[in-house]
């Protein structure tokens, strides 16, 4: 099966490559926001500052806290599609329309987010490094001492 190079991300971990088909069919602004801020290289270097084991892997605060993000909220594009492993959706605050550059990414099943929050891709390849991202204090809501990184997120066009 060919991919759609423009839709399709590669995101480089410690572990290996993982390639994220993106879902524009989903949430079509979410898609594009993430295309830019990854073609802008906002992610290289970012940390995975909240990690729950059997549940996700949180990433793209540029603070590495979870508190900030790049500025721009996106409004919500809430689908029926569950959250299942490898699942790539918005973090946000309280508020629906709160959702800006933080994803994470699932380890497991979540029925309790479908139709939550904003779903804009699948992990098609690479679980495996995902599932080595090291994890954080489950006392802690998931707080990790000197945690993973992003080494880049490039979106797979402009690579190949």
């Amino acid at each position: 099966m060919s991919r759609d190079l423009e839709n399709t991300l590669y995101l480089e971990l410690k572990d290996g490559r993982v390639v994220i088909e993106m879902r524009p069919d989903l949430a079509p602004n979410h898609v594009t926001r993430i295309k830019e801020l990854a073609r802008d290289g906002f992610y290289d270097g970012i940390v995975f500052h909240r990690v729950i084991d059997g549940f996700m892997a949180q990433t793209g605060c540029p603070h590495g806290t979870g508190t900030g993000g790049s500025g721009q909220k996106l409004s919500a594009e809430f689908s029926g599609e569950a959250h299942i492993e490898g699942t790539c959706s918005m973090a946000r605050a309280g508020h629906p329309d709160s959702a800006d550059s933080q994803f994470f990414i699932m380890f497991d099943r979540a029925p309790h987010l479908d139709s939550q929050y904003s779903i804009w891709g699948q992990v098609v390849e690479g679980m495996d490094a995902v599932h080595k991202i090291k994890k954080g204090n489950s006392m802690d809501n998931g707080s990790v001492k000197d945690p993973d990184k992003i080494i880049s997120l490039k979106v797979a066009a402009d690579v190949e």
